[in-house]
């Protein structure tokens, strides 16, 4: 039962050690390179807006893939930076409502138009060159942790916290696995010391008896040589 418990405990170490890790290296990296740079293809944003609510309430963190140009469609939500007008060198998450070739290859391959599902007007036509990504998934944990602290950078805490119980609990098994080493090796001392002190305890029962015997023999020894010497006087006589 102790092997099972160990080896689910190290599975879900593993699971949240890589779980922790590619969450920090993906968010560390997009505050060091304000979101320039991705992980393995990778983003986190945070939704600053209402301009997607339902969908996205502001506060909640989107997961952002990015992906090849032929692979948008209509319908689906991306996040791009916006490069004219009042979306300047603002980062939006809106869902794409239109597609079309574009026939000025050095604008990018497409012009796509996207709006936010809360806004009565379209945003500015981009090109795929201004797409961060995809919206995959949204981590309902980062944005409940959001929505609760108020506050971007309370994802930080879903690193930290998540840290600190693996920390606690490795410092909670490792002692209770010493405890066990501990009561095993007292254990196996106990049953050296008792095994010593049986084979003492035969070795001194088998001295004692070598010595009996010794002292039987000497006595059954004397009663002969005093019968034949018994015998001796009586035929002399």
């Amino acid at each position: 039962m102790k092997k099972i418990l160990r080896l689910l405990y190290a599975i879900i170490r593993f699971l949240v050690w890589v779980f922790v890790i590619g969450l920090l290296a993906i968010t560390l990296t997009q505050r060091i390179s304000n979101n320039k740079k991705a992980i393995a293809g990778f983003r986190i944003f945070t939704v600053v807006t209402e301009s997607m609510v339902p969908v996205y309430n502001v506060g909640d963190a989107i997961l952002v893939e990015q992906i090849d140009a032929e692979k948008y469609k209509v319908g689906d939500d991306i996040t791009y930076i916006g490069l004219v007008g009042s979306f300047k060198d603002r980062i939006v998450t809106h869902r794409i409502i239109s597609i079309e070739e574009n026939n000025n290859s050095e604008n990018g391959k497409y012009i796509i138009q996207t709006q936010g599902i809360a806004n009565n007007e379209p945003d500015p036509k981009i090109n795929e060159t201004q797409i961060y990504g995809k919206v995959i998934y949204k981590i309902k944990l980062i944005s409940k942790l959001n929505s609760v602290i108020g506050n971007m950078y309370s994802m930080y805490f879903i690193i930290i916290v998540p840290m600190a119980l693996m920390i606690f609990f490795e410092f909670i098994f490792k002692r209770k696995e010493d405890d066990d080493e501990d009561e095993e090796y007292d254990k196996e001392n106990k049953e050296k010391l008792k095994n010593k002190d049986e084979n003492e305890d035969d070795d001194l029962n088998r001295n004692f008896t070598n010595i009996k015997d010794k002292e039987r023999k000497e006595k059954r020894k004397k009663r002969r040589e005093k019968r034949r010497s018994k015998r001796k006087k009586d035929n002399l006589e």
